[in-house]
């Protein structure tokens, strides 16, 4: 019994062992996962006679020709501080009638608020009380003077009259400034024509740009009650970037723009080129129109396009130069049938040639023709 045991333990290990191998080597058997390869994009092609007439290859070289260049900035439409008119009401007071309204014009003189309270009358009161005590003070001091002179009246008081008489001319001269201060003439006033309410006049030929009051309204004297502009002499504020600045001089042409109505165009030049960088490293330029235009207001948005001085540039034919997957290049003849595509850098484009930044032999042979027809035909060499 013993022995029947050992001889089917001894087979049942023999068979896992058998089986165990077979496993072992199924997986041995198994292949290796192959590794691809990343295809490296070709940089030169070569083209058969057929392909080669068929892509209408013009060769040439680098040539030199003056490029100008055009400055694309923007900015705003600014009026210099001189054009700008705040009033206010130096003394205070209520704001009585106006008929101003924002954009409305307004004539240099014209009456654009009436302003009323009492110290006015009063200013006016006090003056005519000071004018009137003036000539018996005056006649008094001519006498003291005169009996002071033949020594029949003492130097005190002589003193004190001399003292109330300037004094009562001190006063006047005060009172007078106070109401020229308020639009009040001095000499036109005497006891009939004592007003309680005084006329605002606007001291330029321009538009309306704030009304900050109502009607009844108590006016401070520090308060802005109306913002004037002259438009006469509107000036563009361009940002320009330091880095574009010293491309930029005095006297220099430009065309300005707005977006709504790109199709007119203003001749405008630089007046004035700022030496303070902003914090976003701009410089402010202003600039004048030749001619005004009353349909540009103030704080309006412009464009404006600046001609750069012309300067010698390695240039190419448009063609040569093709643009793939955001990169220029152009193709460089090897040999007769062989070209290479160099990656290079452009600048302005001008009159059908463009500016080759990147340093390119005069010697070198450039498909000046045809070079997207090869830009094609490497691209589907290197697809397939």
């Amino acid at each position: 019994m013993n022995l029947i045991q050992n001889i089917i333990q001894h087979t049942a290990l023999k068979n896992t062992s058998i089986i165990f191998l077979l496993i072992m080597g199924a997986c041995n058997n198994k292949k290796a996962p192959e590794t691809q390869t990343d295809e490296t994009t070709p940089t030169e092609i070569n083209l058969t006679a057929a392909q080669f007439k068929n892509a209408g290859i013009t060769i040439g070289k680098v040539e030199q020709k003056q490029v100008s260049s055009t400055l694309k900035v923007n900015g705003k439409i600014d009026v210099p501080p001189q054009n700008m008119v705040s009033i206010s009401v130096p003394m205070g007071g209520y704001l009585k009638a106006t008929n101003l309204l924002p954009g409305m014009h307004v004539s240099k003189g014209e009456i654009i608020a009436t302003i009323e309270d009492q110290q006015y009358i009063q200013l006016q009161q006090d003056l005519l009380i000071a004018k009137a005590q003036f000539s018996s003070i005056e006649n008094e001091y001519l006498r003291q003077l005169e009996l002071n002179k033949n020594k029949a009246t003492s130097d005190r008081v002589f003193e004190q009259t001399k003292a109330t008489y300037l004094t009562q001319k001190i006063t006047i001269k005060s009172l007078t400034e106070k109401l020229k201060l308020i639009g009040i003439n001095p000499d036109y006033l005497n006891e009939n024509t004592i007003s309680k309410s005084v006329s605002i006049y606007s001291p330029i030929n321009g538009f309306t740009s704030k009304v900050n009051a109502n009607i009844g309204k108590y006016i401070n004297p520090s308060e802005v009650l109306f913002e004037l502009v002259d438009p006469s002499d509107i000036h563009l504020n361009l940002n320009i970037y330091e880095k574009d600045i010293n491309k930029l001089f005095i006297g220099q042409k430009l065309i300005a723009y707005n977006n709504v109505h790109n199709d007119i165009r203003h001749n405008c030049q630089i007046l004035l080129i700022s030496k303070d960088l902003n914090q976003n490293g701009s410089a402010e330029v202003h600039c004048h129109f030749d001619n005004y235009d009353k349909t540009l207001i103030p704080g309006m948005y412009m464009n404006a396009e600046i001609a750069i001085k012309n300067n010698i540039a390695n240039v190419l034919p448009e063609a040569a130069v093709v643009r793939f997957e955001g990169k220029e290049y152009i193709f460089e003849a090897i040999s007769d049938r062989q070209f290479q595509i160099i990656e290079i850098e452009v600048g302005n484009l001008e009159n059908g040639w463009i500016e080759i930044i990147t340093d390119i032999s005069p010697s070198k042979k450039i498909v000046t023709e045809g070079a997207y027809n090869l830009l094609m035909t490497l691209k589907n060499t290197a697809e397939e």
